[in-house]
């Protein structure tokens, strides 16, 4: 399932060099783009996931079928990663923009050594209330491409990909909050038609 993840990330960065990654994606002009909101990639159409096991602060296993029926946003980071510290604030303020109990936010730290490399670290920046997650062992590679970090990964209310980005960006944007909104309701428009299917 990796591979063909990292097969599907490769592709789209070919993107960038003129080639088609996915039918009906259309290749992104980079005179287009005016914030970082515009470098995420959306899926032409969603890409499962696998249930992989990481862990809550309390050393609890969490898994994404624990979300099932919201939208979740996966931010990878970590502590020695000046991008992905820049983001936090924003991060921390994004589920507020939100306003939706359809939506969730779950920051991943890979710190190799956990909760207290990371606890320290976001109480010296002011943020000991921000709720982050664990992945030292990076099980989530398994999934995701975890060579570069901040990456950020959207999964729908099936938890199946259908957007990511492998660089910083401002949560702050408006642009940001415009994007997951459409997600929420592009979502729950499917699982109202798949509801009447059944």
């Amino acid at each position: 399932m990796r591979s063909i993840l990292v097969g599907f990330v490769a592709a789209t960065m070919l993107l960038a060099g003129g080639a088609q990654a996915y039918p009906g994606m259309e290749k992104q002009d980079k005179t287009q783009v005016q914030s970082s909101v515009d470098l995420i990639s959306v899926l032409p159409k969603p890409f499962p996931i696998e249930a992989v096991p990481f862990k809550d602060s309390k050393g609890g296993a969490v898994d994404f079928s624990q979300y099932k029926g919201k939208v979740i946003m996966v931010n990878m980071w970590a502590t020695w990663c000046p991008p992905c510290v820049r983001e936090l604030p924003a991060i921390s303020r994004f589920s507020a923009k939100i306003g939706s109990d359809d939506f969730e936010v779950l920051p991943v730290s890979i710190d190799l050594e956990g909760n207290k490399q990371v606890e320290p670290f976001l109480k010296s920046l002011g943020m000991e209330d921000f709720n982050t997650y664990y992945d030292k062992e990076q099980k989530l590679g398994q999934v995701f491409p975890l060579d570069t970090i901040p990456a950020t990964f959207i999964l729908n209310r099936e938890g199946e990909l259908i957007a990511f980005v492998r660089t910083f960006v401002d949560w702050d944007d408006d642009k940001a909050v415009t994007l997951i909104k459409g997600f929420l309701a592009q979502t729950a428009e499917a699982e109202q038609v798949s509801d009447q299917a059944e």
